[in-house]
C-alpha cells in the first residue's frame, strides 16, 4: 500500500517559503509548494512569506505566517489589538482600495470556474465611503476572568473568549455598552467589600462563574438613523433572578438603551422585554423600520441602503408591476419596491420575520404590500398555480443558493426580470448557470461591499428573460 503522507510535499512543523498568488473564501491567501495549494493566513496575494504548516491533507495544506519576506504594497499597518486573536476581520491588514479589487476578482472568478461565464459585465465594487465601526449589532460571549466579568469574541474555530475593549468594525457607543455591561454583572454579583487586593480573585471568580452560568451571550442592536440601543441577555431558561435589576441598572446609565430584554437560548423562542420597549427604531432612506430581539435586519444599515436602492434601480418599476420578493426577510427589499410598484409579494420561511415585515409595511403605510410565510420552494409554486404572474422577481437566498424548485418555478414561470441578491459568489455562479441555460442571460453584476475588512461580498445581478 503507498503511503499518501509520504508523497505529499510539505509535512507538520515544516518551515516552506511560498508565493501567494490568490484569496480563499475565508480570506486566507492561497499558494502553492510543489504542486500543493497552502492556505495561509494574514497573507496577501503578490507576497512571498515564510510559512510553518499546521495541518495536511490530500488536496492542500494550511499553515501560519512566519515572515513576511516580500511585503504587498497592499498591506497596511493595523491598530487592531484583537486582529490575530479574533478573526472576524480576515483582511483588515489589506488597504481597502485592494479589498474591493480582491472581492471583485472573487466574484468574476467563480462566475467563470463554477457558471462558466465569462465576459459578464463585473462592475467595480460600490465600498463606503468610511469603511469603520459599521455593524449595527454584535454578540458577546461572557466569561469570567479572574474576579472581573469579561465581554468578548471567540477565537476563530474556538471557545476561547477575546476580551478586548475596542473593535474597528463596531461603533463605539456599543462597545462602551458592552463594557459597562460587563461592570453591572460585577457591581451585581460580587460580594461587597471584596476587591482584588484582597487575594481571593480566584474564590470571586469562581462565584462569579457560578452566578453567571446562566448567561450565555449578550446581543447589543444600534439604530443607526436614530441612534437607539437595544441590549439583549440571552441565557438557559429561566434566566437569573437579577436580570430585572441588571436592566435598569444598564439604563440608568446608558439613556440611549431604549431596550432591554432577555431571550431564552433554549430554542422554545420565549422573549421577555425587562426594560424600555420592546424594540428600537432604524431608518434606511425615507422608512423607518423596528427591530425587536429576534428580528434579522443587515448588520450595515449604511450599505444596507445602497444594496436595496441598486435593487430598485435594476427592477426600473414603472408603477403597473407586480413584484414577488423570494427570501424576503423582513421585508426591507420589499418595502422599497412597495414605494414605485403596484404590488409585491414577499415569501419568508421564519414566521417572526414575517411578522416583523408586516408590522413595518403598517408603518411605512405600504398598503400594496402582502407576505406569505412558508418555504420559498413550496409558496412561489402555489403562487404560479393560482395564476400569479410577476413581472420582476427578486431572488435573495440564503447562502446555499436557491432550492431546485425555486429555480424550476422561475424559468417556468418566465418573468421578464429578475434580480439576484447573493451573499456567496459560489452558490451565486452554481445557479446563474442554470438559469442561462433555460432562457435567461445575465445583463450586469454588481458587487456590494456589506461588510468592509471580512472576506465576504454581497453580488446584486440584473437578469432578463430571453426569447429561445
Amino acid at each position: 500500500m503507498v503511503d499518501i503522507d509520504r508523497l505529499l510535499p510539505v509535512s507538520i512543523e515544516q518551515e516552506v517559503d511560498i508565493r501567494i498568488d490568490g484569496l480563499g473564501h475565508r480570506g486566507e491567501g492561497i499558494g502553492r509548494h510543489e504542486g500543493l495549494a497552502v492556505f495561509v493566513p494574514g497573507a496577501i496575494p503578490g507576497e512571498l512569506v515564510r510559512a510553518r504548516i499546521t495541518e495536511v491533507k490530500k488536496n492542500y495544506a494550511r499553515g501560519t505566517c512566519l515572515e513576511v519576506i516580500e511585503p504587498s504594497p497592499e498591506r497596511v499597518a493595523e491598530n487592531c489589538a484583537g486582529q490575530e486573536l479574533c478573526g472576524g476581520c480576515q483582511l483588515v491588514h489589506v488597504s481597502y482600495r485592494e479589498q474591493l479589487r480582491l472581492k471583485r476578482e472573487r466574484v468574476v472568478d467563480a462566475l467563470a470556474r463554477i457558471g462558466g461565464m465569462t465576459g459578464v459585465t463585473v462592475k467595480p465594487v460600490l465600498g463606503m465611503d468610511n469603511p469603520r465601526g459599521y455593524r449595527n449589532k454584535a454578540v458577546f460571549h461572557v466569561d469570567v476572568r479572574g474576579d472581573r466579568v469579561a465581554l468578548g469574541f471567540y477565537r476563530e474555530q474556538s471557545h476561547v473568549l477575546v476580551d478586548m475593549d475596542s473593535c474597528q468594525i463596531l461603533p463605539e457607543d456599543i462597545v462602551k455598552v458592552a463594557l459597562g455591561v460587563g461592570e453591572a454583572l460585577e457591581r451585581l454579583f460580587r460580594p461587597e467589600g471584596t476587591t482584588a487586593a484582597d487575594g481571593t480573585a480566584s474564590a470571586k471568580g469562581g462565584l462569579l462563574k457560578v452566578l453567571l452560568a446562566p448567561l450565555k451571550e449578550v446581543v447589543i442592536r444600534k439604530g443607526f438613523g436614530t441612534g437607539e440601543l437595544m441590549v439583549v441577555l440571552v441565557s438557559h431558561s429561566p434566566g437569573f433572578p437579577e436580570m430585572r435589576e441588571l436592566a435598569a441598572m444598564i439604563t440608568g446609565r446608558f439613556p440611549e438603551v431604549v431596550s432591554v430584554a432577555w431571550q431564552s437560548k433554549d430554542g422554545n423562542g420565549v422573549i421577555r422585554t425587562l426594560a424600555g420597549r420592546g424594540y428600537i427604531r432604524e431608518q434606511i432612506s425615507d422608512l423607518t423600520f423596528e427591530i425587536s430581539p429576534a428580528s434579522f435586519f443587515q448588520v450595515n444599515p449604511v450599505q444596507a441602503g445602497v444594496l436595496c436602492r441598486q435593487v430598485l434601480e435594476y427592477a426600473a418599476l414603472q408603477g403597473r408591476e407586480t413584484v414577488i420578493d423570494a427570501y424576503c426577510g423582513t421585508g426591507t427589499i420589499s418595502l422599497f419596491l412597495a414605494e414605485r410598484a403596484r404590488r409585491v409579494l414577499g415569501i419568508e420561511v421564519v414566521e417572526a420575520a414575517v411578522r416583523d415585515a408586516r408590522k413595518n409595511a403598517a408603518l411605512n403605510g405600504a398598503n400594496n404590500v402582502e407576505f406569505s410565510v412558508g418555504l420559498a420552494e413550496r409558496v412561489l409554486p402555489d403562487m404560479a398555480k393560482q395564476g400569479i404572474k410577476a413581472d420582476v422577481v427578486v431572488l435573495d437566498p440564503p447562502r446555499a443558493g436557491c432550492d431546485r424548485r425555486v429555480l424550476e418555478t422561475v424559468i417556468n414561470m418566465a418573468p421578464p426580470k429578475l434580480i439576484y441578491v447573493s451573499c456567496d459568489p459560489g452558490t451565486l455562479a452554481r445557479d446563474l448557470e442554470r438559469l442561462t441555460g433555460q432562457g435567461f442571460q445575465v445583463e450586469e453584476v454588481q458587487p456590494i461591499d456589506m461588510f468592509p475588512h471580512t472576506a465576504h461580498v454581497e453580488t446584486v445581478v440584473l437578469i432578463s428573460r430571453v426569447d429561445k
